[in-house]
């Protein structure tokens, strides 16, 4: 195995792949990159059986990558990550020798790394259905980052540290959440399903993959799904995770018919109010506040014993003459405000414990859900 390849392309393969490495793993070669070089592509895998992904460096410029020697091996994550990166010059080479020595070299640097032969590398299934599911990849980033934060961290409950796809027919639901709050959006497909899915998929492993996907608003996403595993492809990058077993809970039962009161509110201005109103709360991971309205006036309180207390107010439409108290944590709040990208948010009140929902004419696909918290 033996080319040359331009430094930054290589090294935005590497970070892409980058991302399916432990450190933990107890499988020693998984800690590896695999190289497989072919006449005309470079295929770069990693994987920790999590996740598995797999970037493909092809119709590069012919002085950006060239190919002398066809060849496979396994490369050190950490330490061929960390070459590239400080490498200063514009081209890199990378041969084997004696089979498994790596040496990589520019004008005036070389590094001699041990590889590991391919033959100990799991075999990895990448293989595509032909129920495949075409998404608009902007449309798709919204959809995980306006409901993966709501996903519980805790182990205890497997299922709930996932989001929840739920497709049937043209309609993607997709739903996160802990327990204390809930994310829900749906979005119409270009085109119906050809079967249901009802799937979670590990929050975190969705996340990592948005993160890697670049901005190109145009491209589209195309989503496999297995009995166990999805897999995801995106232009030269597939990413492959395995689901979570379990029923996900019904969250429609968590949805109010019916509002007692709408407060309509700008969506900064009301942010901002909360999150001053919690800078003097004594439990930063609770941090409760208490919203009360007085005709058009809406006021969040906080207090603690040994800092203070602050009391903030902001002006608001409601669609009732009457008045409401409620307490809620600020950090939950914010989270879901922060979801919407929209000028205005309605409150929806529907009683003094039943959960607060957050909506927007602005962007009706989209419903935040938050329980309040007693405080008497």
């Amino acid at each position: 195995m033996k080319l040359t390849i331009k430094k930054e392309i290589l090294q935005e393969a590497i970070n892409k792949v980058s991302k399916a490495i432990s450190t933990k793993n107890l499988i020693p070669v998984l800690s590896g990159i695999k190289f497989e070089l072919k006449k005309n592509k470079l295929i770069l895998t990693a994987s920790d059986n999590d996740i598995t992904i797999q970037t493909t460096i092809e119709g590069c410029k012919e002085e950006d990558f060239k190919v002398e020697k066809e060849g496979n091996i396994i490369v050190q994550g950490k330490y061929i990550s960390d070459i590239v990166r400080k490498l200063p010059d514009k081209f890199i080479n990378i041969e084997v020798i004696d089979e498994l020595k790596i040496l990589i070299y520019t004008e005036n640097s070389e590094f001699n790394l041990n590889g590991i032969n391919e033959s100990e590398y799991p075999t990895i299934n990448l293989e595509e259905s032909k129920k495949k599911i075409d998404i608009n990849a902007s449309t798709f980033k919204d959809l995980v980052n306006q409901t993966a934060f709501a996903a519980s961290n805790e182990e205890t409950k497997p299922v709930l540290t996932g989001i929840n796809f739920n497709i049937a027919g043209n309609v993607l639901e997709c739903n996160s959440t802990d327990s204390y709050r809930l994310a829900r959006k749906i979005i119409q497909l270009s085109k119906e399903s050809e079967e249901n899915y009802n799937i979670v998929i590990p929050s975190h492993n969705i996340v990592e993959f948005c993160r890697i996907m670049d901005e190109d608003p145009d491209s589209k996403v195309e989503v496999h799904i297995f009995n166990n595993k999805v897999l995801f492809k995106y232009k030269n990058l597939l990413f492959q995770s395995r689901l979570i077993n379990g029923t996900y809970p019904n969250t429609a039962n968590l949805m109010p018919d019916a509002s007692y009161m709408v407060i309509t509110a700008d969506l900064n201005t009301f942010y901002s109010v909360i999150d001053r109103a919690s800078i003097l709360t004594s439990d930063r991971e609770k941090n409760i506040v208490t919203l009360e309205t007085e005709g058009d006036t809406l006021i969040l309180k906080s207090s603690s014993i040994e800092i203070g207390r602050v009391e903030e107010k902001m002006k608001i439409t409601k669609n009732v003459e009457d008045d409401i108290k409620i307490s809620f944590s600020a950090r939950y709040m914010m989270e879901a405000l922060k979801s919407f990208s929209t000028d205005t948010v309605e409150i929806h009140y529907v009683g003094e414990i039943k959960p607060i929902i957050l909506k927007s004419n602005e962007e009706e696909t989209l419903t935040q859900l938050v329980l309040p918290i007693r405080t008497y």
